[in-house]
């Protein structure tokens, strides 16, 4: 968000509430208001511009505002303290001037300002959306970062504004345009996602320095982006245009109340000694030709506006009817200059009118630097505990929208409303300032109380879920109890109780293996499976509190594999086999190998060299073994004043390393190794504040590395960014690696290089660093042979050198960017002594054609986690199996091997499509989750049918909408383009025949079914 009077910035967990408190957020935040507005439309879409003057320069000024949900502020005192009065002011300028436009973005805040609202302003408020002076443009909950979130939340928070503004405002309010103006960097999926919601253009403010100097002085600043050429092809293309000014007004030409103290107003009393319309006329006429030297076209763009602007809304909308009138008069003495008020897809449109041929662009637009050395890579990283506990409770709500539906609990209330409570939290922490780690410290408290709250809201769900589907009619089902501090070894129920059930939600719909790991005192422990009697293998192994001592509470962790029907729960049993005292680690000699130095399972083995260190990997399958080492380093935070360049210190948003080589950080204890009949552990220790433990599992392909970082010391007044860096000597990638866009398709990555321009490389570290949301591989020279790591958490990473996979991990930092948040990141923890992080890599080594197949559905489970809940009757198996369903599937035939079920959940009151008496609209979205040549059979075209799919219900009633879920798939009607690469104008692809699906690698078809409950 940048800061107006410095252009190079950004101009820019606690425990959960009380009920009340809770309930009363939920009000807060209620998106539906009680009072319906008539949604009647009159003139809005393209046809309520107001028109251009043939033969001039037309120039769109755009009146908007950027407002962050959380930043400097939490998202309640933006919006108390500025939000509010903004549209306060905003609404009755554009009633009184039907010439007048203004869009806006973030439905967080407009949804609760239109909720406090009488009936005669939401009327009012109507009346303008429905002539197009009110023009919603995004539409998304917030301004989502595209960094960092995972593809599901990126959909799910843009469908939650559709639905808003659906349900309250009708068609006229459906945007069209993507409007990414302050995130940093832009990702290849955000502008595919944004094709497949139907928009006709995407615009955003930031680039990198050198790419902007090349599209400017090439006239290429507008283009289209071919957003999934490999795969959706032209389904995945969108007009993309980049903002000349970043999203403010251009030069002194800001007319808000924050902009007093440095730009003038324009004063036009000739008898005031500081008369200045022909300064300022002048000034924005320069202005206007600089700006026309690097755009094709006689229509440009100009944003009047900026962050939190238009809170004295009568003060900017009078300067800029000076401003019109004025440069407008200078028509009559020759000027071809003519200003007009707009909004972007009115700008859009007379592009379109003009029906040229546009360039093409098939990458991204990562790593953003803005100046030299100033690479905004370090907030892949940043907060990552914040970015780990989005993941997780998002990937909660995608269990519990699933639960609920196939429960078909009633949407209305009760249930639809703590859903709707988690939605909107989860919402808001897709902000570009949230996830993203780029806020203050007292800002991430309050985004992590949100999520707490939303959690809570969510466990009710799942009490209801399982109060229907447990039932057997006997007995009510047991109280669910949640342990949402498994990551640190605390569950109460497992570390109290000799005798308690644990149940599992499975969200993906073909059967999974999954580990539960349960920390107990106890040293023996019986697991039944979900009949009662089948007794099944476990491992009971000391937790190594002298190596891991950091967050460790029980001294044991129970570990025992389980098997998940597909889209269902399963209950298992646990019981205490005897009353022997702990194990510690120093007492089990039995268990502990220390001069052992092989992990080896099924499927692959791991050796260690004499002194512990990582040493090989071998794919047993195959036969295949490399070398593989393993180190932890640090890169030390540049500790400079922000004056210029050189001068660029490491922050939350900069990655600026001291020196491009890491300090080193040897091994300091091998712990020796242990092996059970589930998992074998070997324990390392590199520092007090490092540690970590690598697993492998007896059947599963791939190597586990559970690492724990903190807190990072800064005793000697360094600032230090944590790495973990994977090697395999001689693999010859070459400087090529591969990283995941959001967790969906994967783009090449070549060293010191950019696609589309010559690089000046500056930074060789942090200037090659990349987001990475799911995945990051490379391949040996003849690609027969791939290396790949899974993340659990988005993090910045790069191969630097032949054979590296390098991940950032966790950072501490002295000093502030200069990027607008104003604080170093320097995390407290809970002891104020800092931040503490437990995170996992996965390794796969396979061949290169094998590879998707195991990271594409290992991906699936990292992130769809089963969803786990005890309860504590003190009962024995047999008789509980007697009492209540032990096993569920909600679904009645198998689905392809290569489609995923994306989304199933009830709408939250009416679907696109009228629903017949008796029925709920559902949102049900499929994917193919594999993309063209990864695989031999998987990456091929798949054809299903869903009418008998899901056990509950059958599915006849089925209509196909757009992705965001908020219009029919048939009333999309896309603007075409014509590009060099290909004159091929759009065409429509049909996924739905009947109740038959069709679909093509990386196609998600999005569904309204109309369900009889």
């Amino acid at each position: 968000m940048p800061i107006l009077i410095y252009r190079d910035s950004r101009s820019k967990h606690s425990r959960p509430r009380s009920i009340i408190c809770k309930l009363l957020f939920t009000q807060l935040f209620i998106t539906y208001a009680c009072c319906r507005v008539v949604k009647t439309a009159d003139n809005c879409g393209y046809e309520s511009c107001n028109l251009e003057k043939p033969g001039m320069i037309n120039v769109h000024l755009v009146p908007h505002t950027h407002d962050d949900v959380g930043w400097l502020m939490t998202v309640d005192q933006y919006y108390y303290k500025e939000v509010q009065f903004i549209l306060d002011g905003v609404i009755p300028e554009l009633a009184a001037d039907p010439n007048k436009r203004f869009i806006y973005v973030e439905i967080a805040f407009f949804s609760r300002w239109f909720n406090e609202q009488n009936d005669a302003t939401r009327h009012l408020v109507q009346k303008l959306v429905n002539e197009g002076r009110l023009e919603f443009i995004l539409g998304g909950w917030c301004m989502n970062d595209e960094a960092t979130p995972h593809y599901t939340a990126m959909i799910d928070q843009h469908k939650l504004g559709f639905e808003y503004l659906r349900n309250n405002f009708g068609d006229c309010a459906r945007p069209k345009i993507g409007w990414q103006i302050d995130p940093f960097g832009h990702s290849r999926e955000q502008a595919s996602l944004f094709a497949q919601f139907g928009f006709d253009g995407y615009f955003f403010g930031r680039l990198d320095y050198q790419d902007k100097d090349k599209r400017q002085k090439d006239k290429t600043m507008e283009f289209v982006w071919r957003a999934s050429p490999n795969n959706l092809g032209i389904q995945g293309e969108i007009f993309t245009g980049v903002l000349p000014n970043g999203y403010n007004p251009p030069g002194n030409y800001c007319f808000d109340i924050t902009c007093l103290d440095f730009n003038p107003l324009i004063q036009d009393d000739p008898r005031l000694h500081d008369y200045n319309v022909e300064q300022m006329v002048d000034g924005f006429i320069n202005a206007v030709n600089d700006q026309a030297k690097s755009f094709r076209t006689n229509h440009l763009i100009m944003t009047m506006g900026s962050d939190f602007n238009y809170i004295q809304a009568h003060m900017f909308f009078k300067e800029m009817d000076k401003l019109i009138q004025y440069v407008n008069a200078r028509q009559d003495v020759g000027s071809t200059i003519n200003l007009l008020y707009s909004t972007p897809s009115c700008y859009l449109k007379q592009l379109n009118n003009d029906n040229l041929t546009w360039t093409t662009k098939d990458d991204d637009f990562f790593p953003y630097a803005d100046r030299e050395h100033g690479f905004w890579t370090g907030y892949f990283t940043s907060r990552p505990a914040l970015k780990r506990y989005v993941n997780v409770v998002n990937s909660f709500f995608q269990s519990v929208k699933q639960m609920a539906a196939l429960a078909k609990l009633d949407n209305t209330y009760g249930s639809g409303v703590q859903l709707q409570h988690l939605a909107e939290v989860l919402g808001v922490a897709q902000h570009h300032d949230a996830v993203s780690g780029t806020e203050k410290q007292a800002v991430t408290f309050d985004y992590a109380e949100r999520l707490a709250d939303g959690v809570n809201s969510g466990q009710s769900v799942v009490q209801d879920v399982y109060n229907s589907l447990m039932s057997s009619g006997i007995s009510n089902p047991p109280l669910q109890i949640f342990c949402l501090s498994l990551n640190v070894s605390v569950c109460n129920v497992s570390q109290s109780s000799s005798n308690f059930q644990i149940t599992l939600y499975n969200p993906l719909v073909r059967s999974v293996f999954y580990t539960v790991r349960l920390p107990v005192f106890g040293s023996k422990y019986i697991v039944y499976k979900e009949d009662g009697s089948t007794i099944i293998p476990s491992d009971v192994l000391p937790i190594p509190t002298k190596i891991l001592k950091n967050n460790q509470v029980s001294t044991n962790e129970l570990i025992f594999l389980v098997q998940l029907p597909p889209l269902g729960f399963v209950t298992y049993f646990v019981q205490a086999a005897s009353n022997i005292s702990p194990l510690t680690f120093e007492s089990e000699k039995e268990q502990l190998e220390p001069n052992d130095f092989v992990l080896q399972g099924k499927y692959v083995s791991v050796t260690f060299d004499e002194s512990g260190n990582l040493h090989s990997i071998t794919n047993l399958t195959s036969g295949t073994t490399l070398p593989l080492l393993q180190n932890f380093m640090y890169y030390s935070g540049f500790p400079g004043n922000n004056s210029g360049g050189q001068n660029q210190a490491s922050g939350a948003y900069i990655f600026r390393p001291s020196s491009n080589t890491p300090t080193y950080i040897p091994l300091k204890r091998w712990g020796g190794i242990i092996k059970g009949s589930v998992v074998q552990e070997a324990f390392q220790q590199f520092t007090d504040w490092i540690s970590q433990v690598i697993r492998v599992y007896q059947d599963k392909p791939y190597v586990e590395i559970e690492w724990t970082i903190g807190p990072i010391p800064i005793d000697d007044k360094i600032g230090k960014e944590i790495v973990t860096r994977y090697t395999i000597p001689g693999f010859g990638n070459k400087g090529v690696f591969y990283t995941d866009a959001n967790g969906r398709e994967v783009l090449e990555r070549r060293l010191n290089y950019r696609p589309t321009w010559d690089l000046n490389q500056t930074e060789p570290v942090a200037g090659n660093y990349y987001p990475v949301n799911a995945l990051i591989g490379i391949k040996n020279g003849d690609s027969k042979l791939q290396f790949t790591v899974l993340t659990d958490r988005s993090q910045g990473g790069v191969s630097l050198n032949d054979g590296d996979v390098e991940l950032m991990v966790h950072r501490r930092l002295l000093y502030d960017d200069a990027k607008g948040v104003g604080e170093p990141l320097n995390e407290p923890g809970d002891d104020g002594k800092g931040l503490i992080i437990k995170g996992t890599h996965y390794l796969v080594l396979d061949s290169v054609e094998n590879s998707a197949s195991i990271y594409r559905p290992l991906a699936q489970q990292i992130f769809w986690e089963p969803q786990v809940s005890f309860s504590d009757l003190n009962i024995d198996p047999a008789s509980y199996v007697k009492k209540f369903k032990t096993k569920w599937s909600g679904l009645a035939s198998a689905l392809p091997r290569n489609v995923h079920l994306l989304t199933m959940e009830q709408f939250r009151h009416t679907g696109p499509v009228p629903s017949p008496s008796g029925s709920v609209p559902y949102l049900i979205r499929f994917e193919h989750f594999y993309e063209n040549y990864e695989d031999d059979i998987l990456s091929a075209p798949v054809t299903f049918d869903i009418k008998d799919i899901f056990a509950p219900f059958q599915i006849t009633d089925v209509y196909e909408l757009s992705l965001g879920g908020n219009v029919k798939y048939e009333d999309v009607h896309r603007l075409q383009w014509k590009t060099e690469a290909s004159s091929t104008y759009l065409k429509k692809v049909r996924h739905l025949s009947g109740t038959q699906v069709t679909l093509k690698p990386m196609e998600i078809v999005t569904l309204q079914a109309n369900i009889f409950i």
